[in-house]
């Protein structure tokens, strides 16, 4: 398991504010970011996602953009989104544009697709929220076929036909790697298997272990419908620091900001401290803590679910980048090694 397990770290370009409390520009954050990747890559870490927002406190709208430039800066890692909302693009569009990162990359371009916990993509594209639903499954319809890179012919409701009709630029390996990000529906589960994607689980509350049913569950699809076994990851927020008391600390204030700001828009009630600590804690589903701390909580995942990939998501509101990119560093030095530690004495 040590030998196929990866690691990721994923960011959704949040404005962040500096060590004096002033928050940044967009174009900081955007700059930001691209360090933030470069890093990741030098500290061995192996994949680097960002996810795609339109909306005031997030900087990130094209993820394909802010990849291509760390793609120009880095060697090894894989690059991707996390996730890019397929509902409110074009699928065609969206497959050209990480055909060409695949290519500028040298084969190191990967791409999440969901249907986004956030909905300004919508009206800004145009598209009524009243076929949210329809609009993925159709969409996801049409990328699975752009995936084939040959002429394809297909027919929906919410797009133009192709008729046999080739897609440009191909890729390299003759297949774009592709996940589907699933928040953890049923539907959402059989979705993947059905496509043969890859599924990345967004576990942002509560233990990980009440997600086995659902790798259970894509696996047992998968089996049914005659295809092999592919691989599972997981993504959740976290924060490393030196300690566990300074990890918890410098990430809460950041943290609370952030859940209460989106839970006003959701209807959620404001996360005490209370709270905090228990998702921070052993069983619940925020990574904060020392290396240690955090590697311990990341290999019992890991043995709970069976996945071959973790991407811990570092961004977190307006935590600051240079907190941040101590995270960055310590994730790829420390933590990393640890668990890959912790697996193989399990195993032996």
């Amino acid at each position: 398991m040590t030998d196929r397990l990866a690691f990721g770290l994923d960011t959704f370009g949040d404005v962040t504010v500096g060590l004096d409390g002033e928050t940044l520009t967009q174009p900081e954050v955007l700059r930001n970011v691209v360090a933030q990747g470069v890093l990741a890559d030098r500290v061995g870490v192996d994949a680097f996602g960002i996810g795609e927002h339109h909306r005031v406190d997030f900087a990130v709208s094209a993820p394909e953009v802010v990849l291509g430039a760390i793609a120009g800066a880095t060697e090894r890692i894989t690059l991707g989104s996390a996730v890019t909302v397929l509902s409110s693009d074009d699928p065609v569009r969206v497959f050209q544009r990480f055909a060409t990162l695949d290519g500028l990359s040298g084969g190191r371009a990967e791409v999440t697709l969901g249907r986004g916990s956030f909905t300004e993509s919508f009206p800004l594209f145009g598209y009524q929220l009243s076929e949210y639903e329809d609009l993925f499954e159709e969409k996801l319809e049409l990328f699975a076929a752009l995936r084939s890179e040959t002429a394809i012919t297909w027919e929906g409701r919410k797009r133009a036909a192709l008729v046999d009709r080739e897609v440009y630029p191909k890729t390299a390996s003759g297949a774009l790697t592709t996940w589907i990000g699933v928040g953890g529906s049923p539907e959402s589960v059989v979705r993947a298997a059905h496509y043969g994607f890859p599924m990345m689980l967004a576990i942002i509350g509560g233990s990980s272990a009440r997600f086995r049913p659902f790798v259970d569950l894509y696996g047992r699809a998968l089996d049914q419908m005659g295809k092999d076994r592919l691989p599972v990851g997981v993504h959740s927020p976290g924060h490393i620091a030196d300690t566990d008391e300074q990890a918890r600390e410098e990430l809460w204030p950041h943290h609370q900001a952030m859940t209460t700001r989106i839970g006003r828009e959701r209807g959620w009630a404001p996360m005490t401290r209370d709270h905090y600590e228990n998702e921070a804690g052993p069983d619940g589903a925020i990574y904060a803590g020392s290396p240690e701390t955090v590697a311990r909580k990341i290999a019992a995942t890991v043995n709970a679910l069976g996945i071959t990939r973790f991407d811990l998501k570092f961004s977190n509101g307006t935590l600051p980048h240079e907190n941040m990119m101590r995270s960055i560093e310590l994730y790829g030095t420390e933590v990393i090694p640890r668990v890959r530690e912790l697996l193989a004495a399990e195993a032996s």
